[in-house]
Parts: C-alpha cells; structure tokens; sequence
C-alpha cells in the first residue's frame, strides 16, 4: 500500500506531527483506555487491540479541530493506545498475587515502581529495535496495516472508503449481535476434541479471520501446523495411543509451546539482533550517534542502572534477580515485537512467565517478588507489542518515528500511573480477595500463580527451545509455531481461515488482491470488530464503576 495518496494530506515539518493539541487528545484517550482496560483485562481476560479505535477517534477529533494531516493523527493514536495495553500487562499478572495470598501487603510505591520501570524498559527497548522489525524484517503487524489503510483511505475517501467502511460495519454489526446480544454464538466447538481436554473448534471472529487474510498463507499455515501438533497430537494422539494421560499431555504442550516461543527470543538475539549491535545499540553508548535508534540513548545506561537499583533496593528482588529481570526484558520485547508482527497476538504474560522463571532458577527470591518480575516484563511487552503496530503504520504514511515514540512515552507513563491508581481503587472497593472470582477472574493472573513453581515439562520446554533457535537461524518462522502449539486450538483454526482465504484469493482470483479490494475488505471487518470491542469494554468499565 502507498502512503503517497495525492488526496491525503501529510505533513510539511516535524512540528506539524506532534502538536500540543494532538498530544492532549492522546492523554485524554489514554486515561480513558486505561481505565476501561484495566477493568476489561480483570473482568473478561482478554483485551482488545485498541489501534483501530483510537485511529479513528485521534481522526474525527483532529478533523473537528481543523487542519490537521495524517501524521498527526498517527501520533496522536500512538499516545492514546499505549497505556492500554500497560494496564493489561499489570491486570494479566499482578492479581496473582492476592490469588495465593489474600493478606499479601503491596505499598503504592513498589507498584509504581514496577510499572513505570517496565514502561521505560518497554520505551527504551522499542525505540532500539523498531527499525530491525519494521522497515529491516518488514513484519507484516497486521493491527497496523488496517489502522494506515483506515486512515489514508478515510482520509481520500472516494469508492474504496465505501468498500472499507461498509465492511467495517458488516464486522461491527456482526460483533454487537455476537458479544452485545448473544444472538450470534461466540464459537462452535468439538465435543470429541474436549474430551481430551483440547478446547477444539472455531471462533467466529471476523477480527482474527481478516488477521489471517493479511498474514497470509505461509505465516498461518505454520501456526496452524503448530495447533494440530499441540493438539491433534500431543493432546489427542498421546493419550489414544496411551503415552501419558490428561495432566501430562498438557503440560508437555504448554511447556513444548513456550520452548518454542523462548527459543524464536533467543534466535532472535543470536542471528538478527547481536550481528547488527553496533547500528541498534550505538545510540547508548556513542555521543551524537543515534544508528538504527530512533532518538540519542546516550542516557539509557544510566536509566537502566537506576532502575536495577529501585528493583533491588525498594522492590526487594536483589541485585541478581534485579540484572536477569532486565535481560529478560531485552528477550522478551523481541519476542513480543516478532510475535506481534508475525501473528497480531502479544501473549504478554507468558513472556512474564519465561522471564520469572529464569530468574528463579538462579536466585532466591520470594513468591511475591516473582509476580513483580512477571508484571514488569508484562507491562514492557505490553506496550512494545501495542506500538509496533503503530510504528508500522506510521512506516506506511511516512510519519517521523521520533515524533511517535514522544507521543509512546507520554501515553505509556499516562497508562502506568492511572493503571495502578485503578487496580489499588478496585482493591480498596472489592478487596483482594476479589481476585479469581466471577466478579474479576483475571484468568491470566491465575495461569502466571500456577506458573510460579516453574515450568511443568522441562524436557519438552529443552526440546522446543533448542528447535527453535536452530529453525529461526534457517529463517523459518518458528514464533507462530510455538503460537500454535501453546494456543487453544479454535483461535489456530479460525486464523488458519484466513490464511486460506488468501490463498484462495491470490491462486484464484488475482486481481481481487492486485487492487487491494481483499486487504480493504480484511483491513474493514477487523476495525469493526476491534472498535465494537473497545465500546464494549467501556461499557462493562462503566457498569463496575457505576455498581
């Protein structure tokens, strides 16, 4: 897709991307995301992808202001999404810790701490590696895509702003009569496969299916290979042919899955990250040398310090736990930032889990101090795994990334504070032992204590991580295998739709895609869907806060 659309108006200077209005705008939106998210993550143990909502609300607020352009509409959207997912990674994790202890006693200055400290972690780390996975790897960040065809298409309008936005409304009425109503089941599932504990079956998710459709067929055919491994035969094959029973099959496809996704990280660092230190990581160490960063880190170092000795010292970790936390942010933000790129999905608590694992294999530390770890790690992938994708579209309409990554780092210290005031409001409103209720289940929260002990299947964890380091060092993209094999199997097979979707259009009907009408279409029901998400969770936030 060309950002070069003559009926779409860009910016002329760096000064007209980020604006004092638009940076308003986006810390309004982000308080207001925050909140809802926090409660949203809490209460449905899912989140949204918020890039599609904020698009178009940063556009019909700029457009009401007047004179506005495109790019400042990017980063406007860039600020307003980034504290979302910062209050899912707290909400996907810390929770956990009043689960096992309802007595547990957490000051507000160890939550601010953790959580701003994961969101400059979260800031620093993405602005070394946006160029390597956006514009070097050319990751497809499918959220991301749809959020820049949205915006230059609804900017230009003329027929093709017809085909988006009335599919965009096909995918919005679709989702209120599915989630608002119940007249639409959410999915079918397939009792033979539940038996053997496999969660069998598909989503009706118009959003997923066009997620698959933009991938395309390559990406979601390993993903897909990934879930009839995982389940057809490690759940299903291991148990008819009587290799173990219910428990083990599980636990050597979860920890199979997160070996896989351990090893990409690894990989990652290995074979694209490490060969390339001088240009990602010259900014932190070179005066004047910013390299592949987007801004000079010369003072990184220095933060990074600061924040190992705030972890030690006022959180308690110690200096060990404190220094791999840190590492394990660098890993763990990679694998986020391929995750993302390469599926549209950020597991942003099972990054934390990989991280609090390896940390406790080599320290001591108490059971509370490990849901710290998680936390931190969760809060920075959160927010890189949201603002990749706004960097990829900010990569298609040409918008300065500095100017983006200013806009991150105001709404992602916005969301870091409002999310711990909103999770100490709702502690003081419910009490703890709200937690793992039907009130606010956080079922993620609930997977990372089952978690603390440590990984269930250590051979298989072994196994899947070795794979994958030498896979992705032969350029296979392993991430969406390990996706699949950890995954339940309905979101695999409703992806693998997509995927199919688009071969069929690429094989069959070739100039269907060759004028974009498929991605249109794909870009259109996935706003739907994700924008009706985001009312919906405001809705259910302002219903709690209401009660």
């Amino acid at each position: 897709m060309s950002s070069q659309n003559t009926k779409v108006k860009y910016a002329d200077s760096f000064k007209e991307q980020l604006t004092a209005r638009g940076l308003i705008i986006g810390s309004i939106g982000a308080i207001i995301l925050t909140m809802s998210s926090m409660f949203v993550a809490l209460k449905l143990s899912s989140l949204p992808w918020p890039i599609m909502f904020v698009a178009l609300v940063s556009m019909f607020a700029l457009k009401a202001c007047g004179n506005t352009n495109i790019n400042e509409i990017n980063v406007t959207h860039t600020a307003m999404s980034a504290g979302a997912m910062v209050a899912g990674g707290l909400a996907f994790t810390l929770p956990g810790i009043w689960m096992l202890d309802k007595n547990a006693d957490i000051n507000l200055l160890t939550l601010i701490i953790i959580t701003v400290g994961g969101v400059i972690l979260g800031l620093i780390f993405t602005a070394l590696i946006r160029k390597y996975f956006v514009v070097t790897k050319k990751l497809s960040y499918p959220m991301g895509q749809a959020a820049a065809e949205t915006l230059i298409i609804g900017d230009a309008g003329g027929k093709k702003a017809v085909t988006l936005f009335a599919s965009m409304g096909l995918g919005a009425i679709f989702t209120v009569l599915r989630d608002g109503f119940g007249r639409i089941p959410a999915t079918f599932m397939n009792s033979k496969m539940i038996e053997y504990g496999s969660y069998g079956g598909i989503w009706l998710s118009p959003m997923l299916i066009s997620v698959g459709y933009i991938i395309g067929p390559v990406f979601i055919g390993i993903w897909f290979f990934g879930a009839v491994v995982g389940d057809l035969g490690i759940l299903i094959g291991g148990q008819y042919f009587g290799l173990w029973d219910a428990d083990i099959a599980s636990s050597v496809k979860a920890s199979l899955g997160i070996g896989l996704m351990v090893g990409t990280g690894i990989g990652i660092i290995i074979n694209g990250i490490l060969p390339k230190a001088k240009e990602i990581f010259g900014s932190m160490f070179k005066k004047g040398r910013v390299g592949d960063s987007i801004v000079t880190l010369r003072w990184a170092p220095f933060v990074i310090v600061l924040i190992t000795f705030l972890f030690t010292v006022f959180v308690h970790m110690g200096v060990t736990a404190s220094v791999i936390t840190i590492l394990g942010v660098w890993l763990a933000t990679a694998m986020s930032a391929q995750c993302v790129g390469q599926s549209g999905i950020n597991p942003m608590e099972i990054f934390g889990i990989i991280v609090l694992i390896a940390v406790k294999a080599v320290s001591s530390i108490g059971q509370t101090e490990a849901f710290f770890i998680a936390a931190a790690v969760a809060v920075a992938c959160g927010l890189v795994g949201d603002v990749m994708n706004d960097f990829k579209a900010g990569y298609i309409l040409n918008t300065d990334p500095k100017a983006q990554w200013i806009a991150e780092f105001v709404g992602g210290v916005i969301g870091a504070l409002v999310s711990v005031a909103v999770l100490l409001i709702i502690i003081n409103a419910y009490g703890p032992e709200v937690f793992g209720t039907e009130v606010f289940p956080a079922a993620q929260a609930s997977a990372v204590a089952a978690m603390v002990g440590g990984i269930s299947h250590m051979p298989a964890f072994v196994i899947g991580l070795v794979l994958a380091v030498i896979l992705y060092c032969l350029n296979l993209p392993v991430m969406t295998l390990g996706l699949g094999v950890y995954l339940p199997f309905y979101l695999s097979a409703t992806a693998f739709v997509g995927g199919m979707l688009r071969l069929l259009a690429d094989r069959v009907f070739p100039g269907f895609e060759r004028k974009g009408t498929g991605s249109i279409i794909a870009s259109g029901l996935l706003g739907g869907e994700a924008v009706v998400g985001v009312i919906l969770a405001l809705i259910v936030a302002a219903q709690i806060l209401i009660k």
